[in-house]
């Protein structure tokens, strides 16, 4: 199996050597693992492209390059020119820093990687660590997902739907903030909505005076109800969202076409 990771946190995160290793067990002794991820930290970028402006790739290694975009360049630079069009069976994207569950799925590079797997036509997996107060602290927080990770990308690649009719299915995968011993079973979950948390902006004033904003989150431990990605990890369980990126509200089509005549 050949598979082309990649991630938002950048080339040096300790979660993309998490994901290297669920990779390389899972292409086997005659697979092959290629790496394209951000030279710098690219998170919230969500699905950006670098469309007006070059986008500079290094090699660092044997399949291993760094490429100074976002997820989404990441694997088109892997696609069309580290792999020149030969495609990869499998786009893994993460292992993210914190979840990219609820809201943050719409902002989460990690997920703009996957999706622009998909949007290719390659079967691709978002997959990301949350973290609370009873993983945070361990030698290694990304214990779950290193332990638990390659089973569960075996039991999508045999078990999912990964084709549509216009727009490719894929998953976004959420580790729970627990250690790996404590994580329950996988769970297939919709997107959840942490209604009192959102992004916002705090003002700074520099020494030199001028004045600047930081974005900051809001609480990442708010319950988003029963079959959701949140609740799911909060419970310590695995969630699986499978997505697409049709932004279509389906539910809404026939209401206001028959208002609108």
């Amino acid at each position: 199996m050949r598979i082309l990771i990649t991630n938002d946190d950048g080339i040096n995160a300790p979660g993309l050597a998490v994901l290297e290793e669920i990779a390389t067990e899972l292409a086997g002794p005659s697979g092959q693992v290629w790496v394209v991820a951000p030279a710098f930290e690219q998170s919230g970028v969500g699905h950006c492209i670098s469309y007006t402006h070059p986008t500079m790739i290094a090699q660092l290694g044997e399949r291993r390059f760094a490429a100074e975009g976002s997820p989404a360049d990441c694997v088109l630079a892997g696609l069309y020119d580290v792999l020149d069009g030969q495609h990869p069976d499998l786009v893994l994207s993460g292992v993210n820093r914190g979840n990219n569950a609820g809201e943050n799925t719409l902002y989460s590079g990690t997920i703009g990687g996957a999706m622009e797997g998909a949007l290719q036509g390659v079967r691709s997996i978002a997959l990301s660590q949350f973290y609370g107060p009873d993983n945070v602290a361990l030698e290694n927080p990304f214990e779950a997902s290193a332990a638990h990770g390659a089973a569960t990308i075996r039991a999508l690649l045999e078990h999912g739907t990964w084709e549509g009719r216009d727009y490719h299915t894929f998953y976004n995968v959420n580790f729970p903030p627990c250690p790996a011993g404590d994580v329950g079973e996988m769970k297939v979950t919709t997107q959840g909505r942490r209604k009192n948390t959102n992004f916002a902006v705090e003002p700074h004033i520099a020494p030199s005076g001028r004045r600047f904003l930081w974005i900051k989150g809001g609480p990442q431990h708010e319950r988003t109800g029963p079959g959701t990605d949140v609740e799911a990890t909060l419970d310590n369980h695995i969630s699986i969202t499978p997505m697409r990126a049709d932004l279509t509200a389906h539910d809404a089509l026939a209401p206001l076409r028959e208002k609108l005549g």
